[in-house]
C-alpha cells in the first residue's frame, strides 16, 4: 500500500502493537484515502485513543447469545434463514487500502452528464436520510422521491447493460474473505440467503458474477430490478420501489432468484411462503438501520451480526447495544462461518 493511500483502518490495526512503535517515525504527511493530509496528532489519537480496536469482535451479552444459539441449533436448519445487507456487509469497506465502491455508486453511465445529475441528487438527499430531526413518515416520502428521480435519470440517460458490466469490471469492490465458504455452507444445508439492498439487483448480480464466478441456488436478491429491451437498453423498473427505509421482508414478494438471471438450470429452493415459515434468523448488516431488515417476519429467535467498519469510537456503544455480535475494522466473514458451523455442524442436522 502506498503512503499516499495509508488509511484509517491500517492505523487501527496496529494499535495492539503500538507500544513497540515510535509514532514519531511516521511521516507526518500520511494521507487518508480521500487525499486529506493526516497530522501527527490525528495519527496518534487514532492509534492510542481507540479502546476497542485491540479486539476484532465485541459481544455485549454472551449468555444471551449462547441461549439464542442453543435455540436455533435445536430447531435445526429447516427453520433457519439468513438476511444480509450487501454493501459493506458482504462486501469489504476497504479495498486495496481505499474506500470501496458501493453497488450503486460504482455505476457509470455512458453519458457523464447523467452521472453528475445523480451526484447532485445524492448530495441533496443523503444528509436528509440520516437527519434525526426529520419524522420517519416525511423522510420515507423524500427517500421515495430520491430513488424515483434517480431511476428516472438512469432511463433518461440511456443506461445499457453493457455499461453495468463495464462499471463492475472497473469498480473498486470486493467480497469479504469467507463469503463463498459462507454461501456454500448454507447451500449444503438448504438454508436460504436473502440479500436485501436498496440499490439495484442487476448490478449486484453482475458483481457476484464477476467477483465470485459462480451462483448459489439458495441466494435471493431483494432489491430494485431493471427491465431491458432486446438490445440491452434500460426501459423500466419492475415491482415495488425499494429504498433505504423499506428494505425488509415486506418486500420479499418482489424479489427474484439470483440463478434465474445467470443461466443456471437448477431449480431455486426459495419461495416467499416457505421463507416466512423459517422463524429463526441470522441478520447481517453494517448500519443500525439494517436491524429493520427482519421487519415483516414474525421470528422466534434472531442473532444479529454487525460489521462496524469505521468511526468505531463514536459508534461502538450503539452497535453493541443493537447487535448481538459486532465485528470491527472491516473483519473477514470467517467469524460468521464459524458461527453457522457451530449452529449446524453437519449437513444432515
Amino acid at each position: 500500500m502506498s503512503l499516499s493511500c495509508f488509511c484509517l483502518h491500517t492505523i487501527l490495526n496496529i494499535r495492539y502493537i503500538s507500544h513497540h512503535l515510535n509514532l514519531s517515525h511516521f511521516n507526518s504527511r500520511v494521507r487518508s484515502c480521500s487525499g486529506r493530509n493526516m497530522s501527527q496528532a490525528e495519527i496518534t489519537k487514532m492509534v492510542n485513543g481507540s479502546k476497542c480496536c485491540s479486539s476484532k469482535v465485541v459481544i455485549n451479552d454472551p449468555k444471551l447469545l449462547n441461549q439464542k444459539k442453543t435455540a436455533i441449533r435445536l430447531a435445526g436448519p429447516s427453520k433457519f434463514q439468513v438476511i444480509a445487507d450487501f454493501d459493506n456487509t458482504l462486501t469489504k469497506y476497504w479495498v486495496d487500502g481505499c474506500k470501496g465502491n458501493s453497488s450503486h455508486a460504482l455505476l457509470q453511465q455512458e453519458n457523464p452528464e447523467y452521472n453528475a445529475k445523480r451526484d447532485e441528487l445524492f448530495n441533496y438527499y443523503h444528509p436528509i436520510e440520516f437527519d434525526p430531526e426529520i419524522p420517519i413518515d416525511e423522510k420515507t416520502k423524500l427517500m421515495e422521491e430520491w430513488w424515483g428521480k434517480t431511476h428516472g435519470l438512469l432511463i433518461e440517460g440511456g443506461l445499457t447493460y453493457d455499461a453495468i458490466r463495464n462499471s463492475v469490471a472497473g469498480a473498486l469492490i470486493a467480497f469479504r474473505e469467507g463469503v463463498v465458504e459462507f454461501f456454500e455452507f448454507l447451500e449444503e444445508r438448504d438454508v436460504p440467503v436473502l440479500i436485501f439492498s436498496a440499490g439495484l439487483a442487476d448490478i449486484i448480480e453482475e458483481v457476484l458474477r464477476q467477483k465470485l464466478h459462480r451462483t448459489f441456488k439458495n441466494v435471493k436478491i431483494v432489491s430494485n430490478r431493471m427491465k431491458f429491451d432486446q438490445d440491452g437498453n434500460l426501459i423500466s423498473f419492475t415491482g415495488k420501489l425499494i429504498h433505504s427505509l423499506n428494505k425488509n421482508e415486506h418486500a420479499l414478494d418482489m424479489a427474484a432468484s439470483l440463478h434465474d438471471h445467470l443461466g443456471e438450470e437448477n431449480g431455486c429452493m426459495i419461495d416467499s411462503d416457505s421463507v416466512k415459515k423459517r422463524t429463526n434468523v441470522l441478520l447481517l448488516g453494517d448500519h443500525m438501520g439494517d436491524l429493520r431488515m427482519s421487519d415483516g417476519l414474525n421470528y422466534e429467535t434472531r442473532i444479529s451480526v454487525g460489521f462496524l467498519n469505521h468511526n468505531v469510537e463514536n459508534s461502538l456503544d450503539n452497535y453493541r447495544k443493537g447487535y448481538d455480535i459486532v465485528y470491527l475494522d472491516d473483519a473477514p466473514m470467517s467469524g460468521v462461518v464459524k458461527l453457522v458451523s457451530e449452529l449446524f455442524p453437519s449437513a444432515s442436522d
